[in-house]
């Protein structure tokens, strides 16, 4: 039945819900369809069709006509929907009149309902909203007519169902088209829709009020002829000032221009001193550096040549003889390096000590004679510490004393006698004839004694020294004179002698040693003068 409520198959173009259709749009008739789509159409194009052209109150145009022509084109053109809807497939052809992708569509509602078998009618598609308005308004008689043979035309139910649907599908593919907002939409959205769209209109309604107020300020201020050629005369005037400014500019850029040149080249002249300075400061602190290291090579090799020098002054004023052999006194005893040569009673002193003392005279006598290049006549010192020896040679057939010294080591005739300079101890000292070999020997040093003091004497060396040597003559002296067994008539034998004078000869001994040890440094000290 035509009456019957149709089940819903239309949907919200915002959420997608589905939506029943009020029952006044089930079955429009061509006049309520074309008031609904004229409604749609913007206010100026329907106050232009109402109302013919009319002139601007204002006494000249607030707008060029050319700005007028291409705005009321603007209004007129019509504007895309800003979202596409899928509508669904019809019972007519897709690229027939009723095509649902169509903006613009002529309906005819009466051939449409007169004729739904076979619909033939030629829609024309145009993008001017204008020319379907038009197409509507003169085909409006027809289409009332048509909706009136179809109002009492009994036509099944099921065709004026989908017919209707069809129209309402139309209509608001119509409407779609000619706003901005994609039809149906439910109750809800149409709620939003209306707040936005009164925001809209509250910020549109605050911008013409702005535009309306800036238009009359402008249209206030405009200027009168004498106003306008004493802008001109300005104008030309400052476009003078412009050009005389360039003019200057241009020739203080080009100064510019040449000071920067100036500039970079000074500035290549600063890197290149720069770079000269840390050279030439590199060098002198290398030059520093080297002379610094030098000057302290040669400070410590001043300092260490002064030391060097004080060394060798202080050990050319001394004698290695003298270090070696370091003969002194200790009260009544002669000392040669600590060792006490003589016996008193008080103090006592032990035969170890005596023979070691010997030993040291022995061997400072045989040094002494090979410093100065002598070779004893008929004896050979043996030193050999506290058991020091002398060997007395001697030729079978009484040869003399010469071809002794010089046959030595050839003539297998000489005999040698031993002679031990140190005594055991073992006997008392008053007992002469048990201390035999040790007299002999003593007797044989002081005779090697006395030839050393005679050769030094005929060298005619002369040499001062502070021991009382006498020097006349051109010869030099031993201090105390040596004859056979006696030294400055002291005995040096312990047979039938006694103790102080036997320490006394010991005495005299080393000081005659020491006699020689002082020539023997004055002939260093000279020879090494001659060198230098």
């Amino acid at each position: 039945m035509a009456n019957d409520r149709k089940p819903s198959s239309l949907y919200c173009q915002k959420c997608r819900t589905p939506i029943d259709v009020d029952a006044s749009i089930d079955q429009l008739n061509p006049a309520a369809f074309k008031l609904l789509t004229d409604s749609t159409l913007p206010a100026q194009q329907q106050a232009a069709k109402a109302t013919p052209p009319r002139q601007s109150r204002q006494s000249r145009p607030t707008f060029p006509s050319a700005r007028h022509q291409t705005y009321d084109s603007a209004i007129k053109s019509a504007r895309n929907p800003t979202f596409k809807r899928n509508v669904p497939s019809s019972r007519f052809p897709k690229h027939g009149a009723h095509n649902p992708a169509m903006s613009f569509v002529n309906v005819h509602m009466s051939e449409s309902m007169l004729d739904p078998p076979a619909p033939s009618p030629v829609s024309s598609r145009s993008p001017e909203p204008a020319a379907a308005t038009e197409d509507t308004q003169s085909n409006g008689p027809e289409m009332t007519r048509r909706a009136s043979v179809t109002g009492n035309s009994a036509t099944p139910g099921g065709a004026s169902m989908a017919d209707g649907l069809e129209t309402t599908n139309r209509m608001f593919e119509i409407l779609s088209a000619r706003s901005d907002i994609d039809h149906p939409i439910c109750v809800e959205c149409t709620e939003l829709l209306v707040d936005g769209l009164q925001k809209r209109l509250g910020v549109a309604t605050r911008e013409r009020d702005a535009y309306v107020d800036y238009l009359r300020r402008a249209n206030t201020d405009v200027p009168s002829n004498e106003e306008i050629k004493a802008a001109e005369t300005s104008l030309k005037a400052l476009k003078k000032s412009e050009v005389a400014a360039i003019a200057t500019l241009e020739k203080l850029e080009a100064e510019k221009s040449e000071l920067d040149t100036q500039l970079a080249a000074l500035e290549v002249e600063a890197r290149e001193l720069d770079q000269t300075e840390n050279v030439f400061w590199k060098n002198r602190n290398a030059f520093s550096s080297t002379l610094s290291g030098f000057q302290n090579e040669r400070d410590a090799l001043t300092t260490k040549h002064a030391h060097d020098a004080q060394i060798l002054t202080h050990l050319q004023r001394r004698s290695v003889y003298n270090d070696a052999f370091n003969i002194s006194h200790d009260n009544n005893f002669a000392t040669i390096n600590g060792l006490r040569l003589g016996r008193l009673p008080t103090p006592y002193v032990d035969w170890p000590e005596i023979n070691a003392a010997w030993g040291q005279t022995c061997l400072l006598l045989a040094t002494l004679a090979e410093r100065l290049g002598y070779k004893f006549q008929g004896y050979e010192l043996s030193p050999m510490g506290s058991t020091s020896t002398i060997h007395k040679l001697e030729i079978k057939g009484g040869s003399s004393t010469a071809e002794t010294r010089n046959s030595t080591a050839t003539n297998p005739a000489v005999t040698r006698q031993r002679l031990e300079l140190y005594s055991s101890g073992d006997f008392p000292l008053n007992f002469g004839f048990l201390h035999r070999k040790f007299d002999t020997a003593m007797v044989a040093f002081i005779e090697c004694l006395r030839q050393l003091g005679d050769f030094v004497e005929n060298q005619g060396v002369h040499a001062g020294s502070g021991l009382g040597m006498g020097v006349g003559g051109g010869s030099v002296k031993m201090p105390y004179e040596i004859r056979k067994d006696k030294i400055h008539d002291q005995s040096i034998k312990l047979a039938l002698n006694k103790e102080e004078a036997w320490t006394k000869a010991c005495k005299y001994t080393l000081t005659c040693c020491k006699y020689l040890l002082a020539h023997v440094n004055n002939v260093e000290s000279s020879s090494g003068r001659r060198t230098r």
